[in-house]
């Protein structure tokens, strides 16, 4: 309940509304810097989806700082960075939350880019479509490594995330062009830890 619970369930509607005439099943939650709280924001998202009826599955596709076996309190030991080597079943994890399951980041790995590759991220994607509604990506930020430009190739949309009073506007729209560059297609952007009347800095 509240205002920002009211903006989170807004935010929903309006990937809903995106949704209409294609299918956007994957949707990367990218932030443009390292000032917003993309975790956190990725993990409201989750749970209003999950709550409203949808079937979501949240991974942590950040293998260099994961948080979210943190906000929910889950183990670590398997995740992302397990089945990107091994193969097999993706080792999802359910939540208190009804419908909501999340994929965490597993071990750290040492050289994380090693892990990723375009064909790899697509084929692990589309092993998860059928099992969810959404799946929801939490990737590092846009302009501090490639990772999330890995992730943006791969997935049906991506919401950029723009911390207010932080983010400049020449590094949102540098973020912007290197989605565009990588062929994905940004539905929009989300503007984090707004006061009133707070905008993007110049």
């Amino acid at each position: 309940h509240g205002a920002a619970a009211e903006a989170y369930q807004s935010l929903r509607t309006s990937l809903e509304f995106s949704r209409l005439g294609q299918e956007v099943t994957t949707l990367l939650l990218a932030a443009v810097d390292g000032g917003a709280d993309k975790s956190q924001a990725a993990a409201n998202l989750a749970v209003v989806m999950a709550q409203a009826g949808d079937r979501v599955i949240l991974v942590d596709g950040d293998l260099r700082r994961p948080q979210q076996h943190e906000i929910f309190g889950l183990p670590n030991q398997q995740g992302l960075s397990t089945w990107l080597q091994g193969g097999g079943d993706p080792p999802l994890q359910s939540t208190s939350v009804e419908g909501l399951q999340v994929l965490p980041a597993g071990p750290v790995s040492g050289n994380p880019v090693a892990l990723l590759s375009a064909r790899r991220l697509g084929e692990r994607l589309a092993s998860l479509r059928p099992r969810a509604d959404y799946v929801l990506i939490d990737a590092p930020p846009v302009l501090a490594v490639t990772d999330a430009a890995l992730w943006a190739s791969q997935a049906d949309g991506v919401v950029l995330l723009v911390n207010a009073g932080a983010t400049r506007r020449d590094d949102a729209q540098r973020a912007k062009t290197v989605l565009e560059g990588v062929q994905a297609k940004v539905l929009g952007a989300v503007l984090l830890n707004a006061d009133k009347g707070a905008g993007v800095s110049g």
